[in-house]
């Protein structure tokens, strides 16, 4: 056969749209409609254990120790002093999790020249691809067609064209293990058909894998959306997160992998509620827990302790946690809304590298001391995956402090509230600010909607609050302000003093002295872009 059916000018990684709508089933096996022989040869490997009788993962679980075991025993083998002979070594090598799928024909799925002997070097018609001397178990042989294989598989296209004397040889022999024999035949039947009948998860996650090792993006893509139909378990979603490197930058796997992050990220929004699960969930899982906008905590302080938290359980040794948290977790933690305080400890925390936690704390600082709509416009600049400067939606809003020490303590407490917030409060809500310190006391500001005393109309206050309870007592000169645009400065709305006693507060039922309607009114003076911009300077009374 004439070798210009593999025109190296046909693009490769096109996931066979020119095939897309064939369906060539009928010649699968077929002597009419073939040009070649392969002969599949099936060997014993080390790995060919399964959790079941039959030889069949019939679960995630299933799947997920036998991978499992498959790594700790290349591990074994690659330990210094395992003897391990070399055509072993070859023969198992496609084995190995972080096998590139892009390698040459020769290492992608172990398949090693073999000079013809006997018969077969008279007749100078068969290609033998072979890895060693292992026992075969038995023998597949199927008649196929090279430029339907070499169309869907960039493998087989530099098996067939490779310019040597056994690419136009009429036989050709590919050695696999016993444990991959079904899923390498459904890969072939896949390439003439479109389709599996395996609809299984263990199964499709076979297939996939053989995919990447003969280069079949189509089938992997194909794979991927079969595998998102199945619903999915914390099990099967983390091990969709841990497939071999070369499985996961396939563009037609990302789906499933964005899937599986979605689906953790739903699942475990609520940290502490199902904390013990996810402390004990691998560096993959966290990472999908840490990346979600919905998480329900109370502030970015909270996301901190906690990742902080798992990275200690999970990795004792400190050089390594730096690593994880330097490299991977730092990433997903949202550090520009942190409290100050929170901040400062970062400084001294041992667990992060001097140099890592330096720059992200200038980092979210220099973020704190920008104007709201320079924040939001960096924000929406911020297209990375980590997201570092999307807010979530915190149980206590973030606010900006600016503090004094001299000629008194003092403290200037900037929060800010979106107009959808505010909407959210009629006709009886609170939302209530980060922590602040002032004297060593910890403070908090609430926004409210409440109902006027005399006007019986629903209206804004806001409210200075002490979280300390008990006989601890403070006394504090405030003054609450706010501003209409923002080229003016903040006009003062109320002040006074007060002493404060742990868990009381004090504020002003009707701040801006209007009814809730005309607050919220699409015309109110009090929302710039939506943003209501409020201001609290406290002074602490010796």
């Amino acid at each position: 056969m004439s070798m210009d059916l593999f025109d190296p000018r046909v693009d490769m990684d096109s996931d066979d749209s020119h095939l897309s709508d064939g369906n060539f089933g009928f010649a699968f096996n077929d002597s009419n409609f073939s040009d070649r022989v392969l002969r599949i040869e099936i060997v014993a490997g080390i790995y060919d254990c399964h959790p079941d009788a039959e030889g069949v993962c019939t679960s995630i679980s299933d799947w997920a120790c036998l991978r499992k075991r498959r790594r700790e025993d290349v591990k074994k083998e690659d330990a210094p002093g395992a003897t391990v002979c070399p055509d072993e070594q070859i023969l198992n090598q496609h084995d190995m999790d972080d096998c590139d799928g892009s390698e040459n024909l020769e290492e992608a799925f172990a398949v090693v020249e073999e000079s013809p002997s006997g018969d077969e070097a008279d007749s100078g018609n068969e290609s033998n691809w072979s890895t060693d001397s292992s026992t075969v178990l038995r023998v597949n042989t199927l008649h196929i067609s090279s430029p339907i294989l070499a169309a869907r598989s960039p493998f087989f296209y530099k098996l067939f064209s490779n310019g040597m004397k056994e690419s136009e040889q009429h036989h050709v022999t590919l050695r696999i293990n016993a444990c991959e024999e079904a899923a390498f035949m459904e890969l072939l039947n896949f390439m003439y058909t479109n389709t599996l009948s395996a609809n299984t998860a263990p199964a499709l996650l076979d297939i996939l894998m053989a995919a990447d090792k003969f280069e079949v993006a189509s089938c992997m893509g194909y794979c991927s959306r079969m595998l998102r139909s199945i619903p999915m378990t914390p099990e099967s979603a983390l091990l969709y997160l841990e497939l071999p490197s070369s499985v996961l930058k396939v563009e037609a796997v990302q789906p499933l992998t964005d899937a599986a992050k979605q689906y953790l990220a739903a699942r475990y929004k609520d940290i502490h509620k199902f904390q013990e699960e996810v402390m004990a969930l691998p560096l993959a899982g966290i990472e999908a827990v840490l990346s979600c906008d919905d998480l329900q905590v109370a502030s970015e302080d909270a996301v901190y302790d906690f990742a902080l938290k798992w990275a200690r359980m999970q990795y004792p040794a400190l050089e390594e946690r730096r690593v994880v948290l330097g490299t991977h977790l730092a990433k997903f933690i949202r550090f520009p809304y942190m409290s100050c305080r929170k901040l400062k400890k970062i400084l001294t925390c041992n667990d992060f590298d001097q140099d890592v936690s330096l720059k992200l704390v200038v980092e979210a600082l220099s973020f704190k001391a920008e104007s709201p709509h320079r924040q939001r416009t960096l924000a929406a600049a911020d297209d990375s995956a980590p997201r570092r400067f999307i807010e979530r939606a915190y149980k206590y809003r973030p606010v900006k402090v600016v503090e004094f020490e001299l000629p008194r303590q003092q403290c200037i407490v900037y929060l800010d509230l979106k107009r959808e917030e505010c909407t959210n409060l009629f006709p009886s809500g609170r939302v209530y600010s980060q922590a602040f310190h002032l004297g060593g006391q910890g403070f908090f500001l609430s926004a409210h909607c409440n109902m006027d005393q005399q006007s019986s109309n629903h209206c804004f206050g806001l409210f200075l609050g002490m979280q300390e309870k008990g006989s601890v007592t403070s006394t504090v000169d405030y003054e609450f302000a706010a501003r209409s645009k923002p080229t003016e400065e903040f006009v003062s709305k109320y002040k006074g003093n007060y002493t404060f006693t742990g868990g009381k507060a004090v504020g002003y039922r009707n701040l801006f002295g209007i009814t809730w309607t005309s607050f919220m009114a699409d015309d109110s003076p009090f929302f710039i872009n939506d943003i209501l911009h409020l201001r609290a300077e406290l002074t602490l009374r010796y």
